[in-house]
């Protein structure tokens, strides 16, 4: 320890001291007037490992999709560390201390848990204790060097991202031969998997093919883990199933709606400054009018609370906030973001937030407050192909609607002539144990008045 201390002392003033290194280091006592001069602190290295903290919505695990630092680094505090994708959103993790980054703990696409290390940082800090602690008569230079046995284990264990136990190049060996790792018992020492184990693991999975080669050829057959997006999906269409739905389809003529939002970009197009968008589509009007009609069906933007299992403690909840959710298609799957207070919202407005939350999904980067509070859902499955669909409503909201492709199809007008129209396919959801056929029926044809009608949307706005 004095021996650190004195290292910011220079060459010329230690020559000039009368002491030996041997008097120095093994009597500090009868230099305690110059040692405490030196030796108000000490500073040291730290090595911090740097946890993945608990992002909230009982989010157990991530998927790490993107690394800002790397081995030998350096970052400033609430310098981004990495992106990770979670079941519902991303999330950029920033750094709670200032230092060099010494170890990534995972590679891209790996899984981290949440109190699990995601780096380790080195870093400079003071530690004043160390200044008052009693100081040893004699400084054994290999005292804090841990010994090659120790290090291996403890890389081992870096290196462990959940109860597996493996070596870097026994992971990256199961890797390369396309083995789950967690699927090999490990015969080292505590339950370690070695290089043995894989080989074993792998000799033993390409006989089982061989032997059903005329039922999954492994030349044509592969197979990968859900992504966080899919186990999201697949967590909420499950507690679905328990829903009994109820459907409903219809067709919606939008030929003055495409006048309505043709006036719509012409005033946009006149004022390219005012919004951040260019072109208005027909979502942000199907949306209003959504909300519209929720007003007087309250019942469509309700939830059910208490216990299902017991009728008798079954209340319905109104909410007053119109947050619509709308599907999205991105490069990680669907994603169903909600517009906040659509009721509070101008038709521009929405489709502001629209652009927003587009332009964010594209990036796979929608804030996890835009995903959470959705009270009814609408799905454009229009924009990719098709006319009807059998939506699936999530077990937080009671209803769903589906958009279809709109088509240029014949119709009868009121002399019985055949003319072309502009037709849009529907088709409704809804939980079945609270709201009846009629109830959606009456609902869904108030919503087709608005988007026919412009001049009645228009009437309604407040």
């Amino acid at each position: 320890m004095y021996l650190r201390s004195f290292k910011s002392i220079s060459s010329s003033v230690v020559a000039s001291s009368p002491l030996t290194r041997r008097q120095l280091f093994l009597t500090p006592h009868k230099y305690h007037r110059f040692a405490r001069s030196f030796h108000a602190s000490v500073a040291r290295e730290a090595i911090k490992p740097f946890l993945l903290a608990d992002i909230g919505e009982g989010i157990t695990e991530c998927e790490v999709i993107q690394w800002f630092v790397e081995p030998g680094s350096t970052v400033a505090e609430f310098d981004k560390i990495c992106e990770v994708q979670s079941d519902k959103a991303s999330v950029e993790i920033s750094s709670r201390y200032a230092g060099k980054i010494l170890k990534l703990h995972h590679g891209l696409n790996d899984i981290a848990k949440v109190g699990s290390p995601l780096v380790d940082i080195e870093t400079d800090e003071e530690d004043d204790q160390a200044a008052a602690a009693p100081q040893p008569e004699s400084v054994p230079e290999m005292v804090t060097q841990p010994s090659v046995k120790e290090e291996t284990h403890h890389a081992d264990r870096s290196e462990n991202n959940g109860s597996v136990l493996a070596t870097p190049a026994v992971r990256k060996l199961a890797k390369d031969k396309g083995i789950e790792i967690s699927s090999v018992t490990g015969t080292g020492k505590d339950g370690r998997i070695l290089k043995e184990d894989i080989l074993n693991f792998g000799s033993k999975q390409e006989t089982s093919n061989q032997e059903s080669v005329g039922v999954d050829d492994p030349a044509t057959t592969t197979s990968q883990s859900l992504s966080m997006v899919q186990k999201a999906m697949f967590k909420s269409m499950t507690q679905s199933l328990s829903i009994p739905q109820l459907g409903y389809k219809d067709d919606i003529e939008i030929d003055a709606t495409t006048k309505y939002r043709a006036a719509l970009n012409k005033h946009i197009s006149s004022h390219p400054d005012r919004y951040p968008f260019t072109k208005m589509t027909y979502l942000p009007i199907f949306v209003k009018c959504l909300s519209i009609a929720l007003h007087h069906y309250p019942l469509m933007n309700a939830k059910l609370s208490g216990d299902l299992n017991d009728v008798n403690s079954i209340n319905i909840t109104y909410r007053p906030s119109h947050n619509i959710g709308i599907a999205m298609d991105t490069p990680q799957g669907l994603v169903v973001p909600n517009i906040k207070n659509v009721q509070d919202k101008t038709i521009f407005e929405i489709a502001s937030e629209i652009h927003r939350l587009s332009e964010l999904g594209k990036k796979n980067a929608i804030p996890m407050a835009d995903m959470k509070g959705g009270t009814i859902t609408l799905s454009n499955i229009g924009t990719i192909g098709g006319t009807y669909a059998n939506p699936v409503i999530v077990s937080s909201e009671l209803a769903i609607v589906a958009l279809g492709k709109m088509q240029k199809l014949p119709r009868f007008d009121a002399n019985d002539n055949i003319v072309a129209k502009q037709v849009m396919p529907v088709s409704w959801s809804a939980d079945h144990r609270v709201i009846d056929g009629a109830t959606i029926a009456r609902f869904g044809n108030h919503w087709k008045n608005l988007i026919e009608n412009p001049a009645l949307l228009a009437s309604e706005l407040r």
